[in-house]
């Protein structure tokens, strides 16, 4: 079982749904992950990118996997490269400092 939101650093109206998916140990799934690319242009996004040296892709999903353990992100694309990029957002760890600085 799991749930299917939308869901984003911009689009967090599914918030009460994310809780109540962890509470439960249900699978909390957010389409739209990169909010049709809105989390790519955010200047604090942008910012920790180039702290980090990585795509400002990996830095939003990054910050999706570390929201919650119930938060399974499902970037869409074409692209082999993308999809590379997307998943080295497994390996990115933010301090919580930066997780504050992202909320």
């Amino acid at each position: 079982m799991s749930v299917q939101n939308e869901y984003n650093r911009e689009n967090r109206s599914s918030e009460n749904v994310l809780k109540a998916c962890e509470k439960l140990g249900i699978a909390f799934l957010p389409w739209y992950p990169l909010g049709a690319g809105a989390a790519l242009k955010s200047p604090k996004v942008k910012s920790l990118a180039k702290k980090h040296r990585a795509p400002p892709a990996q830095i939003a999903l990054a910050w999706l996997l570390a929201k919650s353990p119930v938060v399974l992100p499902i970037p869409g694309t074409a692209d082999l490269e993308h999809f590379e990029e997307n998943a080295g957002a497994a390996q990115l760890t933010l301090s919580p400092d930066e997780m504050r600085e992202l909320n």
